[in-house]
């Protein structure tokens, strides 16, 4: 079941939070701090309590296996027009419930949402290393848009 996120879950949606972020530094620790520095700094009850943001929530019984956040934002640049859009921000699924629809599950039901709000266009960031996330964007049909490459200079 997919429904919107409220107050009562936001102790589940900190475990799961945590969880995201201890698996990008793992895959990643030359990148992304650990989940104890981002929980200092980050946290999904700011989206719950902001009208541009939604958190939607994946559930079997009574327990949370998965989550999605994004924002309301207009995409403004001297070089393109402007346009309404949707931001994919966190997705996360337990490791035990995936690959039984259920990111998918998410991701659709924040796109008819964002459609509801007259949103054109979503996005989402991605780091290389997640090729899981990769593919599943592009199964959603995301396409690339912008390439953000990376040199190091030591």
């Amino acid at each position: 079941m997919i429904r919107a996120a409220n107050q009562s879950d936001l102790d589940q949606l900190n475990e799961l939070m945590y969880l995201l972020h201890a698996e990008h530094h793992q895959q990643c620790p030359e990148h992304f701090k650990t989940a104890e520095e981002i929980e200092q700094e980050k946290s999904i009850a700011r989206y719950l309590d902001n009208p541009e943001c939604l958190v939607f929530v994946a559930c079997e019984h009574d327990q949370i296996v998965g989550f999605v956040s994004g924002h309301f934002c207009e995409l403004v640049s001297v070089v393109s027009k402007p346009v309404q859009m949707g931001s994919i921000d966190e997705l996360y699924v337990l490791p035990e419930s995936r690959k039984q629809g259920t990111a998918k599950a998410l991701l659709e039901k924040m796109e008819s949402t964002f459609i509801d709000y007259g949103v054109q266009q979503m996005f989402v960031e991605v780091w290389h290393f997640n090729q899981n996330a990769l593919a599943l964007y592009e199964n959603q049909g995301f396409g690339h848009h912008i390439h953000w490459l990376r040199k190091p200079l030591n």
